[in-house]
């Protein structure tokens, strides 16, 4: 989880240096097939089959959980700037909460209330909604991704729970397949070209290597070991990361309420991190 927030939050500060030399589309392109081949190369290094299991339950999973996410988010981006616009997909861990009980069967009780609250309570104060200046439509694409993503996550823990899946494999297939829509877009939009250079290509590996391909199987790794609500609200570290690296690298000051967001989000990440602790020495404890 620490990983996966400090990757993803710096990868907010590498997309929108990556944008001056390639148009949105483009770039969520590229860095989605060079994830789906970096992955497809660590599984035949790691000798472990290449074969697609659940082929329509993962095309499913990687037309919502990678295509319309990117999509809806690259759009709000060039609707909205990156700015609080883009941090709308991290309002997933509510729609996350709100489809957990039907689907799954995940009800959240007592102190994990506590916790939830005091995490997206923080999400709010960083986002600011009542001070957001971008079009409506922005901020509907920002939301449209938040729920993509919520759809995905609720997806991949079904299939987890009916079959074994290689994670790996699961990772390169649905970026491998969520990667196509992505290229006829990219394709058909008209837009400027990439400006392939020595920064870029830098920023593309990276991006391509460690913020999708290692973190996406970060997180389904950490979806197949946590409920999807604990899950999802573990990411709320995310937008405090990339908070913190655009303040620190751009020499921005940090607002009251930016900072109290960030210790919300913190209180409310320790409480299920205490939470998940506490019941798993109780399962210790208890005899067999």
């Amino acid at each position: 989880m620490i990983v996966l927030s400090l990757a993803w939050g710096y990868t907010w500060i590498l997309a929108k240096q990556g944008l001056a030399y390639a148009p949105p589309f483009a770039f969520a392109a590229q860095r989605c097939v060079g994830g789906a081949l970096a992955l497809f190369l660590a599984l035949k290094l790691l000798g472990r089959p290449l074969h697609l299991v659940a082929p329509g339950k993962t095309l499913g999973i990687a037309l919502v959980n990678v295509a319309a996410f990117l999509i809806f988010q690259t759009w709000a981006l060039v609707e909205g700037g990156a700015g609080k616009t883009a941090v709308l997909n991290y309002t997933m861990p509510i729609w996350t909460l709100l489809m957990a009980w039907p689907f799954l069967g995940e009800r959240i009780r007592g102190v994990q209330w506590l916790a939830a609250a005091c995490a997206l309570a923080g999400l709010t104060l960083i986002i600011g909604p009542w001070s957001m200046q971008a079009s409506l439509l922005s901020k509907l694409l920002g939301l449209m991704a938040a729920v993509s993503w919520a759809i995905g996550t609720i997806l991949i823990k079904r299939l987890q729970s009916r079959c074994k899946v290689d994670l790996i494999s699961l990772t390169a297939w649905q970026l491998l397949m969520g990667a196509v829509p992505l290229v006829l877009l990219a394709v058909v939009v008209p837009d400027r070209s990439t400006v392939w250079s020595a920064p870029y290509i830098g920023i593309l590996a990276f991006t391509s290597i460690v913020s999708t391909a290692l973190c996406w199987w970060l997180w389904i790794y950490i979806l197949d070991r946590a409920p999807a609500w604990e899950a999802s609200l573990s990411v709320l570290g995310t937008p405090v990361v990339a908070l913190l690296s655009s303040r620190l690298l751009l020499g921005e000051e940090f607002r009251v309420i930016e900072v109290l967001g960030m210790l919300m989000i913190g209180v409310g990440l320790c409480l299920l991190s205490l939470i998940s602790w506490m019941a798993s020495r109780r399962s210790v404890a208890q005899p067999e």
